[in-house]
Protein backbone atom coordinates (compact mmCIF):
# COMPACT_ATOMS: atom_id res chain seq x y z
CA UNK A 1 0.00 0.00 0.00
CA UNK A 2 1.19 3.52 -0.70
CA UNK A 3 1.40 6.15 2.05
CA UNK A 4 -0.89 8.40 0.87
CA UNK A 5 -2.19 10.34 4.34
CA UNK A 6 0.51 12.20 6.57
CA UNK A 7 -1.16 11.06 9.79
CA UNK A 8 0.02 14.25 11.79
CA UNK A 9 -2.04 16.30 9.38
CA UNK A 10 -5.40 14.20 10.30
CA UNK A 11 -5.10 15.48 13.62
CA UNK A 12 -4.84 18.66 12.16
CA UNK A 13 -8.42 18.41 10.17
CA UNK A 14 -10.17 17.18 13.24
CA UNK A 15 -8.34 19.46 16.03
CA UNK A 16 -10.24 18.24 19.38
CA UNK A 17 -11.29 14.78 18.54
CA UNK A 18 -9.23 11.87 18.87
CA UNK A 19 -7.91 9.73 16.10
CA UNK A 20 -8.04 5.91 15.91
CA UNK A 21 -4.69 4.85 15.10
CA UNK A 22 -5.95 2.71 11.80
CA UNK A 23 -7.93 5.64 10.09
CA UNK A 24 -4.68 6.72 8.34
CA UNK A 25 -4.76 2.87 6.57
CA UNK A 26 -8.58 3.37 5.80
CA UNK A 27 -8.25 6.39 4.26
CA UNK A 28 -4.92 5.11 2.18
CA UNK A 29 -7.28 2.09 1.19
CA UNK A 30 -9.77 5.04 0.19
CA UNK A 31 -7.70 6.93 -1.42
CA UNK A 32 -6.37 3.95 -3.64
CA UNK A 33 -9.69 2.95 -4.58
CA UNK A 34 -10.56 6.62 -6.06
CA UNK A 35 -7.14 6.85 -7.97
CA UNK A 36 -7.61 3.83 -9.23
CA UNK A 37 -10.90 5.04 -10.49
CA UNK A 38 -9.63 7.87 -11.73
CA UNK A 39 -6.80 6.29 -13.64
CA UNK A 40 -9.08 3.61 -15.13
CA UNK A 41 -11.31 6.39 -16.42
CA UNK A 42 -8.54 8.75 -17.93
CA UNK A 43 -7.62 5.41 -19.82
CA UNK A 44 -11.27 5.12 -21.06
CA UNK A 45 -11.38 8.42 -22.52
CA UNK A 46 -7.89 7.98 -24.19
CA UNK A 47 -5.89 10.57 -21.94
CA UNK A 48 -2.79 9.19 -20.27
CA UNK A 49 -3.32 12.18 -17.44
CA UNK A 50 -5.82 12.19 -14.42
CA UNK A 51 -7.59 14.92 -14.00
CA UNK A 52 -9.80 16.25 -11.21
CA UNK A 53 -13.31 15.97 -12.85
CA UNK A 54 -12.35 11.89 -13.24
CA UNK A 55 -12.80 11.81 -9.76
Amino acid sequence: MVELVIKSKIKDAVKGKRVASDLADALNKKLEEILKRAAERAERNGRGTVMPHDI
